[in-house]
C-alpha cells in the first residue's frame, strides 16, 4: 500500500478529482482517496453512490466539515452515523442531516429544537429525497 499511496499522489490534484468522479474508478485506489489530503478530492469522493460502507463511515469522521456534509446527506447512513450527526456540534453538519428521511421522530423533535435557527428551520420543512445526477463518464452522484 505505501508504493500505490505514494503513486498516488504522484497524480495531479486536477486528475485525482477526474478519477473519484470517473465511472471506471479502479477499486486499488479507492484505500488511498480516503488518505488524501486535499478536501475537494474527498467531498467529490463522498458523493459517489457506490460507496462501500467502511468509506462512508471513514469520510464521515474525516476532519474535514466539507466532506462530512456531502456524507450527511446520504441516504444509506446506519442509525449509528445519522444519530452522530443529529448530536454533531456542527450546525452545519445538523443542518444538513435535519431533511434526511432516516431521522427517528425522536430525532427529528431534537432538531426542531435546535440552537441553530436554520437547522430548526430545514428540519421543519420535513424529509427531502436527495436526487442524484451522472454526466457522461461519471459515476453517479448525490445532488
Amino acid at each position: 500500500m505505501d508504493e500505490l499511496l505514494r503513486q498516488y499522489k504522484r497524480i495531479p490534484v486536477p486528475e485525482r478529482t477526474e478519477m473519484v468522479l470517473s465511472a471506471e474508478l479502479a477499486d486499488h485506489w479507492r484505500p488511498c482517496i480516503l488518505q488524501d489530503q486535499d478536501a475537494q478530492v474527498k467531498a467529490y469522493f463522498a458523493r459517489r453512490v457506490d460507496l462501500r460502507p467502511e468509506e462512508v463511515a471513514s469520510l464521515l469522521a474525516d476532519p474535514n466539515q466539507t466532506v462530512r456534509l456531502n456524507c450527511a446527506r446520504r441516504s444509506d447512513l446506519s442509525s449509528d452515523q445519522v444519530a452522530r450527526c443529529v448530536s454533531d456540534r456542527d450546525p452545519n453538519l445538523r443542518y444538513f442531516i435535519a431533511r434526511s428521511p432516516q431521522l427517528t421522530s425522536h430525532q427529528r423533535e431534537r432538531l426542531l429544537a435546535d440552537e441553530d435557527p436554520l437547522v430548526r428551520r430545514a428540519a421543519a420543512k420535513g424529509p427531502k429525497e436527495r436526487g442524484t445526477r451522472k454526466r457522461p463518464g461519471q459515476a453517479d452522484l448525490i445532488r
